[in-house]
């Protein structure tokens, strides 16, 4: 006789974890520019980063990176 298994559905939900904050970032897409603004918890530190660095260099292009925390829980 062979073993039986017994699956049951668990609704889970996901939502933004507000302890675990947000973090902000811009990376130049220019080639050959690796140029990036780090983590911020601020999103015009990372955007001032980036006008600084179209001033300072002309690279007009940014890839904006938004982080945030997630939980996941089981519904009641």
């Amino acid at each position: 006789m062979s073993p039986r298994a017994v699956f049951r559905y668990v609704p889970h939900s996901i939502r933004h974890a507000p302890e675990g904050g947000v973090v902000y970032e811009a990376f130049c897409m220019t080639i050959g520019c690796e140029a990036a603004s780090g983590p911020h918890h601020e999103q015009e530190a990372a955007q001032d980063w980036a006008l600084r660095h179209t001033g300072r260099t002309g690279h007009p292009l940014f890839r904006r990176v938004v982080t945030d925390h997630a939980r996941v829980t089981q519904e009641q």
